[in-house]
């Protein structure tokens, strides 16, 4: 039986690709095992996003543990894109697969251990042929239906590995969906580059929500990051429905109105703002999470006290922070006035002390109530998962099995960089 290990980085489309790709691989004979295990095949999903996120691809190809001689290192993914000329000049690095042939890696590592070398070039070009995620990663489902982006933000090089927005065939995502509830999935992840810009044949994204709350079975559906442009009053109205779990990652990116212009939002932070608020209005425990950038060229210290107040304001569940990276090809590597990365790293650090203030705070407040948690982790009697708001929770019982729900009474927090809640079963 030979061995395949994975790392994956960057964002959850990568992590869907990965456990679709690991659970091809397991049907095929192989066996997963870890990326710092000898293995036959090594698989990097890599990121391209940040200089911070070549860097950790450039480490795992380097740190890649090729103890056995005849082992095969595919690297996938939009560094894969990015970086193509570099990384097929690197001897160590038998294939570089860009993203819209990422589904043929098992075939391309297949035909290699039958003599057949085959180009990645000649490999079939699909983007949503990806099977079961069953034998994969992570006990939640994620469901892929969209891929690329028109939007063309400033900062932005994910139009340029990922493609152009395309949407999934709706019943072929319905069917996905009907195939893992059968299997026994318990939490769907709606996950893609731009998901709430779904478009196929006159569904949009929330004709396609709507949809899947309505199918049978025992599960309930998470969104992924999505933007604050992609939906309207009709998604709005579905986040009360029994089966939707009450988060949403929402991407601000910054809180000062003239940042937002040059970066090419679709949004305003006041209309950012509206949208929590009729959210809210209906779920005050509603959890908001999002994304900011430090540093954007020209941020002044009042944008950037801006973003700091509206992360006050908003109540935000988590904000996960990066400091401004230039892509090559962006229109913001052409901007004046770009910021020294000492002021991106002191703002970095006072945005990361108010993001877990924020988070602590937004945490103890469900000590005293109740999460549905569906298990994730079991050691001896502790089991871990996640709440339906997006928690981890931590709580001890006995005969407790994985991928299934369980009601557990919030009695207190365990501190740290991602403060636990401890719960008691009901």
């Amino acid at each position: 039986m030979k061995k395949v290990a994975f790392k994956t980085l960057g964002c959850r489309l990568n992590q869907y690709e990965t456990d679709a790709l690991a659970s091809q691989f397991q049907d095929k004979g192989y066996k997963l095992v870890q990326f710092d295990e000898a293995a036959d095949v090594y698989v990097i999903n890599s990121c391209t996003v940040t200089h911070q996120s070549d860097h950790k691809s450039r480490n795992f190809i380097n740190q890649a543990n090729r103890r056995n001689k005849d082992s095969v290192l595919v690297v996938t993914g939009c560094m894969a894109n990015n970086a193509k000329e570099e990384l097929e000049n690197r001897e160590e690095i038998n294939y570089v697969v860009e993203n819209d042939q990422k589904t043929s890696v098992f075939s391309l590592v297949d035909a290699h251990f039958k003599g057949e070398i085959v180009h990645p070039s000649k490999l079939n070009t699909d983007l949503f042929s990806y099977g079961a995620t069953d034998k994969g990663f992570h006990t939640r489902s994620m469901i892929k239906i969209q891929d690329g982006c028109d939007n063309f933000c400033t900062f932005c090089i994910i139009p340029s590995v990922r493609g152009r927005a395309a949407s999934r065939p709706i019943q072929d995502i319905l069917k996905n969906i009907r195939d893992v509830i059968s299997q026994g999935a318990k939490e769907i992840v709606i996950t893609g580059v731009n998901i709430g810009r779904y478009d196929f044949e006159g569904y949009k994204f929330d004709d396609l929500i709507e949809q899947i709350l309505d199918l049978d079975g025992d599960f309930r559906l998470r969104i992924s990051s999505i933007e604050p442009d992609g939906f309207g009053a009709k998604f709005l109205g579905l986040l009360n429905h029994p089966k939707m779990t009450p988060h949403l990652h929402l991407c601000l990116q910054s809180g000062s109105e003239s940042v937002l212009l040059q970066m090419r939002r679709m949004y305003t932070v006041k209309r950012f703002k509206e949208i929590v608020q009729v959210i809210r209005a209906k779920n005050p425990d509603f959890n908001i999470t999002s994304d900011i950038i430090i540093g954007f060229p020209d941020e002044s210290e009042e944008d950037f006290s801006a973003t700091c107040d509206v992360i006050k304001e908003l109540n935000f569940g988590h904000v996960h922070t990066f400091k401004y990276s230039v892509r090559k090809g962006t229109r913001a590597e052409r901007m004046p006035n770009q910021i020294d990365e000492r002021i991106k790293t002191n703002r970095s650090e006072i945005l990361r002390d108010l993001s877990e203030e924020t988070k602590l705070n937004y945490r103890k407040s469900f000590i005293g109530y109740y999460q549905s948690v569906l298990v994730e982790k079991i050691d001896g009697e502790i089991a871990g998962g996640y709440g339906e708001h997006y928690i981890p929770v931590q709580f001890t019982g006995k005969e407790i099995q994985k991928n299934h729900f369980y009601q557990v009474k919030i009695t207190g927090i365990e501190n740290g960089s991602d403060p636990i809640l401890i719960g008691e079963l009901v």
